[in-house]
């Protein structure tokens, strides 16, 4: 990997949940978002929240075709003229949602965009072909990592070592067991192409090197099914470290920056 532009690497989130996500990574001049899930509109105040303008967006890259993670892409990046990029399986089965030009990502296969590296990492999760990411910048190694059902061999390996983690901690098994969720929907949500509950992620925390890790996020937490505080406890517990040092990204707020030293 060809070394990039010096400075410190910083993500924030505009909002992460069933309603709507999207996260930004910023390394120098280049500020990438992974998802749309809101409308054009939406996504501009939030934008203007952290200090952006739609223009500053350098890029989208996109994980499923979910609506939530989906729903806002077209209409943003025709409007703003942003680059989409995004699997051919994800395009394919987006329908209506479908984005016009996008650029086909191979999985697994990384490409430079300005100063970042991004590695598109293949997930089990209820969609047509589903990536998630990690992020490069040289110096400094990001993971977003939500919307999958089960922990993988090679998930395990590509999110091993990293400075910062953006986490799925979707529901507390026995809070999804007993809730108001029909059967159907609870056996999706819990099921190997789900979401990962606190336990799952507590898991993978305990399976990868965690040396690095400057900052650790809980994300894509359910309203229904979980707590911020369920969420904390079992990640925190994975860690040893205090259950407040674990930060979540929530609906309405979503987290402002985060900077990597």
């Amino acid at each position: 990997m060809a070394p990039r532009k010096a400075g410190k690497l910083e993500f924030a989130l505009l909002g992460s949940g069933s309603k709507g996500n999207a996260t930004l990574v910023r390394h120098g001049e280049t500020c990438l978002m992974v998802d749309c899930g809101f409308s054009k509109t939406e996504t501009s105040r939030r934008l203007a929240r952290l200090g952006l303008e739609p223009g500053d967006v350098t890029a989208i890259f996109v994980t499923h075709e979910h609506s939530d993670h989906i729903g806002g892409v077209d209409s943003f990046s025709r409007k703003f003229g942003t680059p989409v990029f995004l699997t051919a399986g994800t395009n394919a089965n987006a329908g209506k949602r479908a984005v016009r030009g996008a650029n086909l990502l191979r999985i697994e296969q990384p490409l430079v965009i300005g100063d970042i590296e991004v590695t598109p990492v293949p997930v089990p999760h209820d969609a047509r072909e589903p990536a998630q990411y990690v992020f490069d910048s040289g110096q400094h190694r990001l993971g977003v990592l939500t919307d999958l059902g089960r922990l993988t061999p090679h998930v395990v390996q590509q999110y091993s070592g990293l400075d910062a983690f953006i986490l799925e901690a979707n529901h507390d098994e026995a809070m999804l067991a007993n809730g108001p969720y029909p059967q159907k929907l609870k056996d999706r949500v819990g099921g190997g192409l789900g979401h990962l509950s606190n336990r799952q992620s507590a898991e993978l925390l305990d399976m990868i090197d965690c040396s690095k890790l400057q900052h650790l996020v809980a994300a894509h937490i359910s309203e229904h099914n979980n707590t911020n505080g369920h969420a904390r406890e079992a990640l925190a517990g994975a860690l040893g470290c205090e259950s407040d040092w674990v930060q979540v990204a929530c609906q309405v707020e979503g987290l402002g920056w985060r900077q990597l030293a």
